[in-house]
């Protein structure tokens, strides 16, 4: 009787460690999906218009001419915004696919873990890139006369390293899921 009780407690103690390490996945998931996805959006809502005086002529007053920076007109902008798209829906997809396969399905296991090992490459891939050119807009460049144009356009630049910081966080999510999923797979294959 008590060697039965035992094992009917251990039983349910590695059944509720399951369905702790399913809501933990489950809330890293969606924790990954909601910073990409506010990533994505900081990214693609960031434009700011801005009027900056153009001296033509020492002898003439300058000219004030309306600019404008749109995420759009930098290659490396693109870039991270369609990598916090990708990994984005990739979030939810993965959250589809392991909340609906009931069975230890080693095979599914090993595939979301070498697309969230991926997703973690494309989202630091993204942000590097974004924050290379978001440094040289901070800071411009010297050497080759680029001038910096955060201090003009302060807005613009804050929230693209707002989207960085966020799509970093979403990265680090990815890798908890990584390690998360490493972790069970190993136990698995004992």
């Amino acid at each position: 009787m008590q060697v039965g009780r035992l094992e009917k407690n251990g039983m349910e103690a590695k059944m509720g460690n399951g369905r702790t390490a399913k809501r933990c996945e489950l809330l890293l998931r969606l924790l990954a999906l909601a910073l990409t996805l506010v990533a994505a959006i900081l990214t693609g809502v960031d434009k700011q218009t801005a009027i900056v005086p153009v001296e033509l002529v020492a002898s003439l007053p300058p000219l004030n001419v309306p600019v404008s920076a749109k995420w759009h007109y930098l290659s490396a902008f693109v870039y991270l915004m369609v990598t916090n798209i990708i990994a984005c829906s990739y979030a939810a997809l993965s959250m589809l696919l392991t909340f609906t396969s009931r069975g230890e399905n080693i095979i599914l296991g090993s595939m979301i873990l070498i697309l969230d090992t991926l997703m973690v490459a494309l989202l630091f891939s993204g942000t590097g890139a974004a924050t290379a050119v978001g440094l040289i807009g901070y800071h411009g460049n010297s050497h080759v006369r680029w001038e910096k144009v955060c201090n003009v356009f302060g807005k613009f630049c804050g929230q693209v390293a707002a989207s960085i910081v966020v799509s970093v966080i979403g990265a680090v999510a990815f890798i908890l899921l990584v390690v998360f999923s490493a972790l069970r797979l190993h136990k698995k294959s004992k």
